[in-house]
């Protein structure tokens, strides 16, 4: 069973949505994986950047630190890193 959406996103047209569909079906697991695992260096990159946006003067491990506290919940954080994302931001 399928969890994609039969029912395209509103940026999307339904012909291209349908090629989507189809195209992530052929995909063997490896190639879904590597798909995913894409998509999260990606959408880690675009936190980094923000966080050196926002924290210019932070070093290796605090940029580290903020990043991670992007993805890692605040409690693990701060029990994991002695980090607290609550008391010093993200």
């Amino acid at each position: 069973m399928s969890t994609l959406s039969p029912i395209p996103p509103n940026d999307t047209h339904p012909a291209i949505h349908a090629l989507q569909i189809e195209g992530y079906r052929r995909m063997s697991p490896s190639q879904k994986l590597e798909c995913v695992w894409g998509m999260m260096r990606s959408a880690r990159e675009l936190v980094l950047l923000e966080v050196r946006r926002r924290h210019p003067n932070a070093d290796a491990r605090e940029l580290a630190l903020r990043v991670a506290s992007r993805f890692i919940e605040p409690e693990l954080m701060a029990r994991a890193f002695g980090w607290d994302p609550r008391e010093v931001g993200y």
